[in-house]
């Protein structure tokens, strides 16, 4: 089942991880926090890294049109960010066909 982003009031944000982004794809938190609020956003669940909770991935842009890969996962109605990367070939290829002619928030 997948999260209910509607819902979502804010960010969760990790005090142990709060640079791990930064250091190790040079993605701010804020970058990740754009790519919620820009359409389209693609949104699905994340079943191989879902053992012990329920991941998510997300492949969206920034407000400077960066396309990031997403991980995340719920916690309540807050959005946790696990990990923030720049898509690869294969992620950017897939969000491509899904921005031709949309603008829409997609599972």
């Amino acid at each position: 089942m997948l999260p209910t982003l509607y819902d979502a009031s804010g960010f969760d944000w990790d005090d142990e991880n709060l640079e791990k982004n930064w250091d190790s794809h040079d993605v701010t938190n804020g970058e990740c926090e754009e790519v919620f609020f820009n359409l389209p956003l693609v949104v699905a669940f994340d079943e191989k890294h879902s053992a012990n909770e329920k991941r998510y991935f997300a492949l969206g842009r920034t407000d400077m049109n960066r396309w990031l890969f997403i991980a995340f996962t719920m916690r309540g109605s807050l959005i946790r960010v696990i990990s923030a990367r720049d898509m690869n070939q294969k992620e950017s290829r897939k969000y491509a066909n899904h921005t031709k002619g949309s603008s829409r928030f997609r599972y």
